[in-house]
């Protein structure tokens, strides 16, 4: 179903692990009239990811200069790293009608709250529970045991923060986290549209 109306910016939270990459890649393949908000990142890149499609990866002096010129909508700092919004592709494209799809930390998330609350729409993604959740790590071998436990650590305190969010789904199946989150922006782009 394709709803004509102004762009919604949705917020994707979770921890670490919880799906959220795999449930924007499928809406993404899903939906129409959507598009994936690239973040910059002073982090390196992690195997086969992509500079301009997984992020746009720059040194942190690089990054604090976009930062200075409004270039980017916000930032913040986790785990370490710099990661931020550039806010010309968010504004451009809400503007035209196109909704964007952000997958940001929930410190992001509590920033854009504040800038741009009625143009966002806010899903929260926990994991089933926290053993699923280092089993979920585990299995990307990407970390050490130690980073899935500083990820674990965090994980908590992200998870504190969900009430904050418009929407709190349970990861427990993909698909059908898929078709709830696909749903929400259905709703939400008609309820748009009928503010106009």
């Amino acid at each position: 179903m394709t709803i004509k109306s102004g762009g919604v910016l949705l917020v994707l939270s979770s921890p670490s692990g919880a799906g959220k990459t795999t449930i924007l890649e499928r809406l993404l393949e899903r939906s129409t009239n959507i598009v994936r908000s690239v973040s910059m990142t002073t982090r390196k890149p992690r195997p086969g990811e992509i500079n301009g499609k997984d992020y746009f990866f720059v040194t942190e002096e690089k990054f604090h200069e976009l930062y200075e010129a409004g270039q980017m909508l916000e930032y913040a700092k986790v785990f370490e790293n710099f990661y931020g919004i550039p806010r010309n592709f968010i504004e451009q494209n809400l503007s035209s009608g196109i909704s964007v799809l952000l997958s940001i930390d929930w410190q992001g998330a509590f920033h854009l709250f504040k800038l741009m609350r009625k143009k966002v729409v806010s899903v929260f993604i926990l994991p089933p529970s926290m053993e699923e959740l280092r089993l979920r790590l585990q299995k990307r071998n990407t970390d050490s045991a130690s980073e899935i436990d500083l990820r674990l650590a965090g994980a908590q305190k992200e998870i504190s923060k969900s009430d904050k969010y418009d929407y709190v789904i349970i990861n427990d199946d993909i698909d059908k986290s898929v078709e709830e989150i696909n749903s929400i922006l259905n709703k939400e782009r008609l309820k748009r549209s009928q503010e106009k």
